[in-house]
């Protein structure tokens, strides 16, 4: 569906594609500022590269330099060049072949084809973002971007389309994983890892890769506290509603006292690289995910597993086990019950009472 202010396609821009290191001045700009107010790495990833996406897709459809503020038209030619509609032919999108292959050459889209609906949208919110932290009008705000966005994901959901999660690792996928783990110094890593990540309240890739043994302390004989200071929700020491202070206990406290041990580990990073029997650097956040795929391939488990499989896992399983939701919140760090609910609800929906009433 076109709209009627849709600026009309240049015949040649897409030669002259711009580089993702040829990113416009002042989208370089909205990159620093987006730095500054994003203390997360893989945040500050994901906003520079929507931003280049921006760039260069502006440079090929329109042939001049992206620049702030961006018009309302282009807003609504990005949306109808990106998001799939059905017609009499099939579904389809209005991104020309030329400017599609001249992204994927610059790098920076990965594939030809439409991209999925969830970075599309990520994608103008970013683009949202820096307008408002140049106080600049905002095109992303007005009725006819925000009615198009709605209808697409109506569309989408219409057409039996879901956002794709990965698999949660509850009690009985961890329990097999932890199987898989010896008691050689890879092993000893990857089970006081995946207990770690779960038990501590399911912790993002990124913060089972930045745990520091400074803030770990002994706790009695049965376990430790672990402190996040830093986290999704408490970037750059910004206090969240509910503890920083994280209990591991029992089995989990155990299997990080023997990888410590093991690994001579004093101070600095707790879950490090292995080299044939050596220990080494801190792990990178997309090791821990490399490890947990790892994990349940070995333990022959079926499903889409990723290091965020331990986060909705955790949730999952505290909703089988009734676990209260706000308790659940204060491990998770989720500040939003929206975020969280329909992993706890899909955990509890099988001892839902109401699902007996024929027993």
């Amino acid at each position: 569906m076109k709209h009627k202010n849709t600026m009309p396609a240049l015949a040649t821009p897409a030669g002259g594609l711009v580089l993702p290191e040829q990113l416009a001045q002042q989208a370089a700009d909205a990159v620093r500022e987006l730095l500054a107010e994003a203390a997360a790495a893989n945040t500050t990833r994901s906003y520079a590269a929507a931003l280049r996406y921006w760039a260069g897709w502006h440079q090929a459809r329109f042939g001049v330099e992206l620049t702030l503020s961006v018009s309302e038209a282009v807003v609504i030619q990005f949306l109808v060049d990106h998001i799939q509609r059905k017609n009499k032919t099939g579904l389809v999108s209005e991104l020309p072949p030329a400017i599609d292959l001249a992204l994927v050459s610059a790098g920076l889209k990965a594939r030809l084809g439409p991209l999925k609906l969830a970075t599309v949208v990520q994608r103008v919110a970013v683009l949202s973002t820096a307008h408002k932290l140049k106080r600049l009008t905002n095109p992303c705000e007005s009725a006819s971007v925000r009615t198009l966005l709605s209808r697409a994901r109506r569309a989408a959901v219409k057409r039996g389309e879901r956002p794709t999660k990965k698999t949660a690792i509850t009690r009985p996928e961890l329990e097999a994983m932890l199987a898989t783990c010896d008691d050689s110094l890879e092993g000893l890593r990857d089970r006081a890892l995946l207990c770690f990540g779960f038990a501590s309240g399911g912790r993002r890739r990124s913060e089972i890769a930045a745990a520091d043994l400074r803030d770990l302390r002994k706790m009695g004989e049965d376990g430790y506290i672990y402190r996040l200071e830093y986290s999704k929700t408490q970037q750059a020491g910004v206090k969240a509603d509910s503890t920083p202070d994280k209990p591991i206990l029992g089995r989990s406290a155990e299997a990080l006292t023997a990888w410590l041990e093991a690994a001579g580990i004093s101070e600095g990073a707790i879950f490090r690289r292995i080299w044939k029997e050596r220990v080494g650097p801190a792990l990178l956040p997309g090791s821990v995910a490399t490890i947990v795929k790892r994990r349940a391939a070995l333990a022959g488990l079926e499903g889409d597993f990723g290091a965020h499989s331990l986060r909705s896992g955790f949730v999952t399983e505290a909703g089988k086990q009734g676990v209260p939701l706000p308790a659940v919140m204060a491990m998770t760090e989720h500040r939003s019950v929206a975020g969280v609910i329909g992993y706890f609800q899909a955990g509890a929906a099988e001892d839902n009472p109401a699902a007996r009433l024929l027993k």
